[in-house]
Parts: C-alpha cells; structure tokens; sequence
C-alpha cells in the first residue's frame, strides 16, 4: 500500500511518498465489516454503556457497502507527502508550500483518535489565504506530520517515542525543510507535542497555539483527578471547567485508562473493523461518550464534519493497522493533559464551547502572564477543531499568529 512506511531510513534524506491502496485491501476490509459477529441485544437503549448497536450496524452496513475510500485517496494523492528518518523512525508528512514566498512556516499536529485526515480542509485556507477572503500577508507554509505509531508514519519498535521526544523530532523535522523560523500549533496528543516544543523552547520556534491548552493551576489539576469537591473561591466560568474536568476524570477517560496501561491487550483493533470503528466513536471528548463523531453522524453538531469524514479516519487506521501502534503513545506519555506548562514563548489560545474543558481567561493569564499573546472563545466547534470547523480555525491561526510575522 505504501513505500517504505515501516523502512528505517539511513541518511537525513527527505523522500517522496505515495500513497496507492490495493483493491485486494478494500475487498477484504469489506469482507470483515460484512461478517462482523454482532451481541443479540442491547440491555439499555441510550449510549449510557457505550456506541449503541443500532448506530454501530448502521455504520457498518454504509462502510461496507456506501462508503468509497477512493475519494478519500484522490484528496491525499492530490497533496505532496514524504518521508524522512528522524532518530531512526521513519516518518511520514505533508508539506505544502504556500505561493506567498513571505509566507510563515506552520507545523500541526494532530490526535487520537485522529490523523492527517483532520487537517484537510485548513491546507487551503492556510496556505491560499487570498482565495479564502484573507490577505497574503496571513499565508502559511504549511506541514502536517502523522504522529509515530500513527497513518503512514512508522511504528516504533522500541519504547520512549513519548510527546517531548516527538517535539524534538519536530524541530528537526522543520530545520531539515530548511525553515530557520517557524510555529507550531496542536490539539489532544498535538497539543501535548506542542506544548512540549514550547516548554524546550528552540531557538527556531517563534510561537505556538494549542486549542486544548494546559492552563490548570497545579492545585487545581491535583484536586479534579483526586475528585475533590471545587473550591470556593473558583469565579463561575473557573467552576465551569473544574466541573468539566472533574466529570472528565470520573466518567469519560476510560478508553485513556486502558491505552495508558495495557494497549498490547487491544488485539481487537488489529482484527475487527467494528472494534476498531466503535472504540474511536467512544471516545471521552467535550460532549461527553460516545464523544462528538457519533453525535456527528447522528446529525446532531452545527460543524463541517460528515459520516465520509470519519470514515475517511477510521479507514486509515484499518488500512495501516495502527489501533494498536497508536494506543502505545498514552502508554508513553508520562505527563499530565490540562496543568499549565513551564512555557516561557509566545503562547496562543482558542478556546471551542465543545472542547474537553473551555480554559478560562483567568486561568491562562494566570499561566501564561508575560507571553499570552492571544486568547479567543469560538461559539462554535469542538475537539476536532481544524476538522468540524476549518474555516474559523484558519482564521484563529491568522490571528493567533499575526503578531509573530
């Protein structure tokens, strides 16, 4: 399907990628999804124990039968992508160069359960501000790595590929594309990355902007995760997210829970579409689990984000068998989400109503004191921020990142 996607490059070398999926693959994706086992019966009928069966056989019967991932292939044929060996892991992006030649070097990462598929749509507005109603002047050289362990990236076959190894890869990774200035932007484990970059602070990387942003104070982040009732002198908007935390913690990081301590046991993700599909879809996000991808097929978001979209995701786990290789990274990661970071460089912040917490503006000011450069709450738009709305997150990255240019 790939060239070289699991290969250990020798050199420093950037090489093209294509990507090209057999018919063989599909055929046989197909064959799986159509012999799917289903459970008889289902012992409530809201989504109280998780993806309700209706929804699943639903999914199930337009993936097998509907869904076209060749128009998926034609999106990501039609972008550059390439390879390179960082640290002896090959590892897959694309990088699209806009036609302004003043234009500013950007790096987004993306999450879980997430992919490049999530920033297809800003690649236009970022880097062709002009045809999308934004000046030159705002334009984006624009660079989309898969995360290791994740898409067409290669798997690690050792531990230690946690967030603050990966930032350093990124740094690397934009030196060797030849940008001497540049910023970085990201959301979920993306956030966790690159707030990682802004912690090591290289004297490259201008700025960053995070739309899940570690902005809790250390008592804060302490008391929600031990289950503490919120303190009293929180304001309303700081209760607000202690609330939010608090139920995150108690009731929706579940499927965190078992990647971050056993993800070897989730053979499952490897054998069965439905598996795989039904444990992305329940995922403890903003509006709670089943997370905003199944209320997106439901019909029930105001957002850019349709049933091909997911599909388009969830495919891509299937074709590059990553379930397993991408749950290792909460195994890895040692570090706390939503604490407030030691970063010392120009921080941006967009705050979506449907995130895992809204950050309030006290809390990252509070934070962040002397390199807040921007903050800004969306009425719209949610985890997937760059995916469910690409046009109001172009717009906050032309914001966010306008004083740094």
């Amino acid at each position: 399907m790939t060239e070289g996607a699991e290969r250990a490059g020798s050199d420093d070398t950037i090489r093209p990628f294509h990507v090209d999926v057999p018919e063989a693959e599909l055929t046989e994706l197909r064959r799986r999804i159509d012999g799917t086992r289903w459970p008889e019966r289902e012992t409530v009928t809201d989504d109280s124990q998780g993806v309700r069966l209706a929804t699943m056989q639903e999914l199930a019967r337009y993936w097998a039968t509907g869904y076209d991932w060749r128009k998926c292939e034609g999106k990501l044929k039609a972008l550059p992508h390439f390879l390179t060996e960082i640290d002896g892991l090959d590892i897959h992006f694309i990088h699209v160069r806009s036609q302004h030649e003043d234009a500013l070097p950007l790096i987004v990462t993306h999450g879980w359960p997430g992919s490049i598929i999530e920033q297809l749509k800003i690649i236009e507005p970022l880097t062709n501000p002009t045809a999308h109603g934004a000046s030159a002047a705002d334009a984006f050289h624009l660079v989309i790595p898969s995360l290791p362990g994740h898409g067409f990236s290669a798997k690690p076959a050792t531990t230690g590929w946690d967030p603050p190894r990966i930032a350093r890869a990124w740094v690397v990774l934009m030196k060797r594309l030849g940008y001497t200035r540049f910023v970085a932007q990201g959301g979920d484990w993306g956030a966790a990355v690159t707030q990682a970059m802004g912690v090591q602070a290289a004297p490259e990387l201008l700025g960053i902007h995070s739309n899940m942003p570690g902005t809790a104070p250390a008592e804060i982040n302490k008391a929600v995760q031990r289950g503490d009732p919120p303190p009293p002198d929180l304001s309303a908007e700081e209760r607000r997210a202690y609330e939010q935390l608090s139920n995150f913690f108690a009731k929706h990081v579940a499927y965190a829970q078992i990647m971050g301590t056993r993800p070897q046991t989730l053979y499952g993700l490897a054998d069965s579409p439905a598996d795989l599909a039904a444990f992305m879809l329940d995922h403890g996000d903003g509006t709670g689990q089943p997370g905003l991808v199944e209320k997106a097929l439901e019909g029930h978001l105001q957002s850019a984000l349709t049933r091909d979209d997911i599909l388009d995701n969830i495919t891509l786990y299937w074709l590059t068998n990553t379930g397993v290789s991408t749950a290792r990274l909460y195994w890895e990661n040692k570090a706390d989400f939503f604490d407030a970071k030691p970063i010392s460089i120009p921080f941006a912040i967009s705050v979506f109503p449907d995130e895992l917490y809204q950050a309030p503006r006290s809390w990252a000011e509070r934070a962040y004191p002397h390199n807040l450069i921007h903050y800004n709450k969306l009425d719209r738009g949610g985890h997937f921020a760059a995916w469910e709305q690409p046009d109001l997150f172009a717009a906050e990255m032309r914001a966010a990142f306008r004083p740094l240019r």
